[in-house]
């Protein structure tokens, strides 16, 4: 007699010992078969792998009489996704498989007609939608009732050209080959390929037979968790619903009740404290032997609380956080384990103000989120604007097309930066970053009316005054105000940095351009400061002026006057930067910017400083005409700067060593890091630094007090990068300006860039923007060129990245594995920098571990 054939799609039953792993079933399997390796009341269920999802779908079925006969006869079913990662998604569930005519007569004699139709009609409903594909308009009723049962029975009938199907095996044959062939869609793959999935990614399928709490009044389904998932608090919280079934029941039922008491109607905890009991042991369990906490989907029948699925519940960045280290505290997973739970740029929402989750919003547009936080704030189009808006204690948000150095005062005045272009590396990017500012660039499909105060969408138009909020962590820009969370510096996220700063093995520091910028940096635990950009301190009004007068000095003579009067005003800046600081090294980088960009850029502003210096407007505009470039990026800026017009190195550094000299009287030992920007050469190098060393040593001997300084270039071009054997001889350091050394390799303007980089990141060109993130290829092997041939000569030569790319982890595993001595990036990107360098810390060394054990 021939033997029979058995189906090449095999299925498996979730026990205790069963091949169950993520990798081949997915998580919601491997979910299931822990919590029945922990005793706790799951329904039997049957797990299909990867595998056989896949044959499913190419139109292979597994031997359904077989499967079918696993569960007890009569017995609904319900299928649900099995992804790798939940994250990815999946189908929707399918319940109630098995529901036919035969089954509703029986269920109405045992449970009550009423009872009977919902199950009935549910699944009819659920099936039309999602296995045949019905509109599903077409089967929606508000109430349900056997007309509604029956007249949704002859709407399939009539659009599918044969009666609702009612043999139980052919239903979940079809159910099957429907979710699996969904999963291998077009949308379905782009979807969950956005998320992070591989192309290839599988899903697994479970059926489960169905613990229905449509029973007794003590009957129905929850959801349940125990803590609160904005904040990570202990709290439980979720829903239940008398007789119902699924999770559908319980979000779209008004009618669901409490789990906990509540004065504001019943609660499952009253009205069945056995039940309650119950679920709360099965979440301590799940919360102790699982490692995690978890959301508990269950239904109680006649009294009997079951257990159909568990996964991890959906927290907010604080929660993730809290909940780590509550874990950790609690003995149950250890301090390594809860350093790798917490995404290190999770930690940027925690640094600011958030738009609460839970209340609405109303979308205006969208664009790049280059700052996190959100802020809420009336419109505002000028720095002059947005500081009278400050002085009147009304917080505003700045718009402008792009922002400029003109704009630095309004922005430090604003809660809030929204620019119509611009990228991640523009310079309301850079500085709102730094600032700890929420702000949004290259927002898309907005136009601004700078003239006549006006803001256009293609649906909305806002004037100035108008309130809207900006959220730097999503890039959405809502309209109107809406709810805020203020920021969660607690006591949780305390401990899990210091437990970062115990494992991490590079250095962290900020860049922090003001005094107010190191005290963030110093609230952070930065280990210094890795670059102070001093032009910034000279936008201030009584600075600006005398810069201007500096600027339009017709002899060296005139210009070193004006500079004496900046001198008093550099030194009182770096003795409290270095008070702050208290000892920590902090690296200055000299003056950088062409001097075109403090002078005024309209014709008001030209008036008013020909006014200022009582010099004829013609002369004004002249000057201002001859310190025009055509591109100022690669102009006379930096290091060129120092070489032609050496007057004003030269007061710079004599404020550091005079702010040197006065720290130390005061007990703290400074040791200041002097950085020469945009070096290409080594004899430009050699002039500074001849420069610089005649003023520390007038400043000994004027002083007669000795001290220390150490010298370093930043590297900023790809010559100085290839020619650091000859650069490094003059200096004791070398720090990469990424953002500079990006534009130049790439020969890409970053404030230009994002009007393209998306569609090309989508082509294919680029893999990501690389002022974003780090391009280790290109820009990383001049680093690793420049590295290898600057510590040749001079070893002990430190190095650093002080780029917008210091805070990116990805930049943090570059520098770590090419031996720099420290990162430094924005105050706010500090916290984000130690923990991703603490998880890098972890990472090699479970690698390491697991080679050894391997060997």
């Amino acid at each position: 007699m021939p033997t029979k054939k058995t189906s090449p799609v095999e299925f498996t039953e979730i026990a205790p010992s069963a091949p169950i792993a993520t990798a081949s079933h997915g998580w919601r399997a491997k979910c299931l078969q822990r919590l029945v390796r922990l005793e706790l009341p799951v329904p039997r269920t049957m797990a299909l792998s990867f595998d056989a999802v896949r044959a499913i779908a190419g139109g292979l079925l597994p031997d359904l009489a077989r499967l079918v006969s696993v569960f007890d006869d009569g017995q609904l079913l319900s299928v649900r996704p099995s992804a790798e990662n939940p994250d990815w998604g999946g189908p929707g569930a399918i319940l109630n498989i098995g529901m036919n005519d035969e089954r509703h007569a029986e269920l109405s004699e045992t449970h009550g007609e009423p009872v009977a139709t919902a199950l009935y009609l549910a699944f009819v409903q659920s099936y039309a939608q999602h296995v045949a594909r019905l509109d599903p308009d077409m089967f929606a009723v508000t109430e349900p009732c056997l007309p509604a049962l029956q007249a949704a029975l002859y709407d399939y009938e009539k659009e599918m050209e044969e009666p609702f199907p009612q043999d139980p095996t052919k239903q979940l044959a079809e159910v099957l080959r429907s979710m699996a062939r969904a999963w291998e869609g077009t949308s379905a793959r782009l979807l969950r390929q956005a998320k992070g999935a591989p192309a290839d990614a599988g899903l697994g399928l479970v059926v489960q037979a169905m613990a229905g709490g449509f029973g007794t009044a003590e009957s129905g389904a929850g959801v349940i968790q125990f803590v609160e998932g904005v904040t990570g608090a202990p709290q439980i919280t979720g829903r239940y619903a008398v007789r119902g079934q699924g999770r559908e029941a319980v979000s779209n039922n008004p009618q669901a009740i409490y789990l906990t008491r509540d004065p504001r109607g019943p609660s499952l905890e009253e009205q069945h404290p056995e039940a309650f009991a119950e679920l709360v042991r099965h979440g301590a369990i799940c919360r102790e032997r699982l490692r995690e906490e978890m959301q508990i989907e269950f239904t109680v029948v006649g009294g009997k609380v079951w257990v159909l699925d568990a996964l991890k519940i959906q927290r907010s960045s604080r929660a993730a956080v809290r909940i780590a280290v509550s874990l950790a505290k609690d003995g149950v997973i250890s301090r390594e384990e809860a350093l790798m739970r917490v995404t290190p740029r999770a930690l940027s929402e925690l640094l600011h103000r958030q738009v609460d989750p839970r209340g609405k919003r109303q979308l205006l547009t969208r664009g790049i989120a280059a700052s996190p936080g959100a802020a809420t704030g009336r419109l505002v189009f000028t720095s002059t604007a947005a500081q009278a808006s400050a002085a009147r204690g009304e917080p505003c948000i700045l718009v402008r097309r792009e922002t400029s150095p003109e704009d630095i005062r309004g922005m430090h005045a604003a809660s809030g930066v929204l620019t119509e272009r611009g990228g991640m590396t523009s310079h309301a990017a850079v500085i709102g970053r730094g600032l700890g500012l929420p702000c949004i660039v290259g927002a898309t499909g907005i136009r601004i009316d700078a003239k006549n105060k006006v803001l256009e969408t293609g649906r909305y138009q806002l004037v100035e005054g108008d309130p809207i909020t900006i959220d730097g962590t999503s890039g959405e820009v809502l309209l109107g105000a809406v709810d805020l969370l203020e920021p969660a510096l607690d006591d949780w996220f305390g401990a899990l940095l210091d437990w970062a700063d115990a494992r991490r093995d590079i250095g962290v520091r900020a860049n922090a351009d003001t005094p107010a910028d190191a005290r963030i940096a110093r609230g952070f635990n930065a280990q210094g400061i890795g670059l102070c950009r001093t032009e910034h301190m000279f936008f201030e009004d009584d600075r600006l002026t005398v810069m201007r007068e500096m600027i339009f000095a017709d002899t060296a003579h005139d210009r070193a006057a004006a500079l004496t009067r900046l001198l008093p005003m550099q030194r009182s800046d770096f003795i409290e930067l270095f008070s702050i600081m208290q000892g920590l090294p902090v690296c200055i980088r000299l003056f950088d910017p062409p001097l075109h960009e403090f002078l005024p850029h309209t014709r008001e502003g030209m008036r008013e400083l020909a006014d200022a210096l009582d010099k004829p407007l013609s002369e004004i505009t002249r000057r201002a005409d001859d310190l025009a470039e055509f591109n100022p990026m690669l102009g006379l800026r930096g290091v060129r700067l120092g070489v032609t017009v050496p007057e004003i190195y030269e007061m710079q550094v004599r404020a550091i060593f005079e702010a040197t000299i006065e720290t130390g009287k005061r007990g703290e030992k400074v040791v200041p890091e002097i950085m020469i920007p945009l070096v290409s050469a080594m004899r430009e190098v050699e002039l500074v630094k001849a420069r610089i060393d005649a003023v520390a040593a007038a400043v000994r001997v004027e002083k007669g007090t000795p001290f220390e300084y150490r010298l370093g270039v930043m590297v900023e071009t790809p010559r100085a990068a290839l020619r650091a054997s000859e650069i490094a001889q003059h200096a004791d350091f070398m720090s990469f300006g990424t953002n500079d050394l990006t534009q130049m390799t790439y020969g890409l303007s970053r404030d230009d860039a994002g009007r393209f980089m998306s569609y090309y990141v989508q082509s294919g060109v680029f893999p990501e923007d690389p002022f974003h993130v780090l391009d280790t290829e290109g820009v990383g092997e001049l680093l690793l060129i420049a590295a290898e041939r600057g510590r040749r000569v001079r070893q002990g030569l430190t190095l650093s990245i002080c780029g917008e790319h210091g805070g990116s982890p990805e930049s943090i595993e570059f520098c770590r594995e090419a031996g720099f001595d420290y990162v430094s990036c924005s105050p706010f990107r500090v916290p984000v920098a130690r923990l991703a360098a603490a998880q890098l810390a972890i990472r090699d060394e479970v690698s390491d571990a697991l080679s050894a054990d391997l060997r």
